[in-house]
This record gives structure tokens, sequence and C-alpha cells, in this order.
């Protein structure tokens, strides 16, 4: 059993998926260094090091998760995002080495306010969800030109498909079908089922604005343990883009009210709809929504996680082989829709809709 533990879909800390970096790889992927920190991020292996007095992050990703094209991809869009002007790590390197893909960053600028908190933990407090919110604002003005094509088909990216077809269930069909592992996992689950009678409600809410929803390269993993912080309380860097794809700004938007205002560990699943007014009032004070967006977010809000949710099931299933850990993806997939389509989340749909549609304050 291993000495180093990571966070796990609950609020206990579990064994990793992943063996934790050791000082002897790390050098032979960038030299002498010496490990300062090891994060505790479930899906990949990673570390702050030290080389001759620099610090930098590296990454160790299995090659079924990440191959070298793979990571190729969202690096691109950081050295769009860095050339213009967005505070995000330069990319340093990649390498492949047997069945392990490596990639190496500095480490940022600012401290790391949340870096032992459990994924999708909570704001310290209203005025760091308005920073968030600033920032990610600042963020998709600095993305607007970068138009790769959306990623491959790959484990743990938050693409945006098949709630954005006309025909979500034929999209779903052919996504499903472009993950021969995701297939396999979901074969024991009324995946269709459920899909057409819990998601399907949700987008013909939708559907009326996705033709006003424009194209654009996304974070899609904007929660408070992803940002490095300054004295000021304002975000100083943002950090981990492992998830990014071509999606919408209000699709980004929505993922970071859905990871940050909802406690989805905890019982009940309890609301911070201050966080969520908060983080909505920064993006606001920074880029105004248009009006399709702001008729678009509370509709998107309950559809945000599905595409995510699958992508971990495919993960669980066919890199990790969990079979509770895949049960719990498939929960995560019709369960976070029914508690928006239900009494817990109505009023927080209810707060967002009607602080979307205001004039925003600069």
């Amino acid at each position: 059993m291993s000495s180093h533990l990571a966070h796990g879909l609950g609020t206990e800390p579990a064994e990793p998926d992943w063996p934790p970096l050791t000082e002897a790889e790390v050098t032979e992927v960038v030299g002498p260094a010496r490990v300062v920190w090891r994060s505790p991020r479930p899906l990949s292996a990673a570390a702050v090091v030290d080389r001759e007095g620099r610090r930098l992050f590296v990454k160790r990703h299995h090659v079924s998760v990440r191959t070298p094209q793979g990571l190729a991809e969202e690096h691109a869009f950081l050295r769009h995002l860095r050339a213009h002007g967005a505070p995000v790590v330069e990319v340093l390197d990649a390498v492949a080495r047997g069945e392990w893909t490596y990639e190496v960053h500095s480490a940022g600028a600012g401290t790391d306010l949340y870096r032992d908190a459990l994924s999708w933990s909570p704001f310290r407090s209203p005025g760091h969800a308005r920073a968030a919110g600033e920032a990610l604002a600042r963020l998709h003005l600095a993305a607007e030109g970068f138009d790769a094509p959306r990623r491959r088909a790959q484990p743990l990216v938050a693409s945006y498909t098949v709630f954005a077809a006309e025909d979500p269930l034929r999209a779903l069909e052919e996504y499903v079908a472009e993950r021969p592992a995701l297939a396999e996992g979901l074969a024991g689950f009324p995946w269709r089922e459920d899909t057409e009678r819990v998601l399907m409600p949700l987008h013909a809410r939708l559907a009326p604005h996705l033709a006003g929803l424009k194209p654009l390269w996304t974070h899609n993993d904007w929660h408070a343990s992803n940002l490095l912080w300054g004295e000021d309380g304002e975000v100083s860097t943002v950090l981990d883009f492992g998830m990014s794809d071509r999606t919408t700004a209000v699709h980004d938007l929505a993922t970071a009210i859905e990871r940050n205002a909802v406690q989805w560990l905890q019982p009940g699943f309890p609301v911070r709809e201050e966080d969520a007014v908060a983080l909505l009032d920064g993006y606001r004070s920074v880029r105004p929504l248009t009006p399709a967006e702001s008729a678009a977010l509370p509709a998107l809000l309950p559809l945000v996680h599905a595409e995510f949710a699958l992508s971990e099931l495919g993960y669980f299933h066919g890199v990790t082989r969990s079979a509770e850990n895949t049960r719990l993806a498939y929960a995560y997939y019709v369960g976070h829709a029914e508690w928006f389509a239900g009494e817990g989340g109505r009023p927080l749909l209810e707060r967002v809709r009607e602080r979307s549609s205001m004039v925003p304050l600069r």
C-alpha cells in the first residue's frame, strides 16, 4: 500500500490511480532535480520539483490516457493564451518514456491556497469567487482567435458535442462508438433510457439557444484548486488545461458555477449561491454575456457535466479497471442532471437565470 494517498471520489483519502513520481524519473526527464511537493490529484502523477533553484511542474500520464500528440493539442492552446497575455504556465517540454508521457511546465506565479483542498471544494470567500470569474472572462478573451479543431477522442477531456447537437441521442451514439472502453463500460447500465428520461428534457430547454453560441477553446475544469493567488486576492496563474477542448464560453462558465457552487461531495449537495453570484458577476464585469449566452447559461448548467462524466467512466472502466469508480461515474452522469431537474437545483438555476440577464456592474 502506498504511503502517498490521493483525493478520491469521496471525502476520504484514497490510493492513487498511479504511483507517485520519484526523484530518479524526474531527473531522467529534467536533469538533476529534487521533488518538493507531490500533487494529491488522483488522475495522474504530478510534482513540483526544484532544479538548480528553479521550480518546475512535472506531470506524468500513462500513454493510454495522454500521448505526446494528445498533449500537443492542449499545449498549443496554452502557448496561444500565453502569447495573448493570459496568466498561464510556460510549456517547457513533453517527452515519452516507455509506457509514460511526461510534460514539464514552469511552476507559475502566486500561492496555491487550495493545494490540499479536495477538488470541487468551495472558494474561501465570495471575493475569491468574483476574482475567479473575472479571470475566467479574461482567459476567454485571450482564447479568441485560437481556431484549432476539437480534440481527438481520448480519456478525461471535457468536450461538448453531444448536447450541443440538434439530435443528442444520435450524437451520443457516435460519441460512444468512438470510445470502445466507454461502450464496454456502459454495457451494464440503462444509459439510453436514462439519457432519454433525464437529460433529453433538459436539452429541450437548451436547444432554442444553441445557434447563438460561438465555438471557443476553453479550460473546462475551472475550480479553486486549479488557480494560484496573489497577495491582492486576485488570480495570478491558471493551471491544468488537461480537460480543455473546443466548447463555448458559456459552457466553461457553467462548468465553473457547477464545480464551485454545488458541494457534490457533501450530503444533500449544499449550494453556495453567493459564490455562484459572485463568480457570475465577476465574469460579466469583464466580458458581458450576449443575449444568447444569458439565455443558454441556466439551460446548459444541468448538462455541462455530462460528457466529462462519460469520459471519466471510460477511463475508470478501460484504464484503471475500477468497477466501483465506473459505477460512481455513471451515477455522476445521471444524478447531477436529476438533482438540477428537481427541487435541489431549481433555486440555483433561477438565481443564475435572474443574474445572467441583469445589466453587469463594472
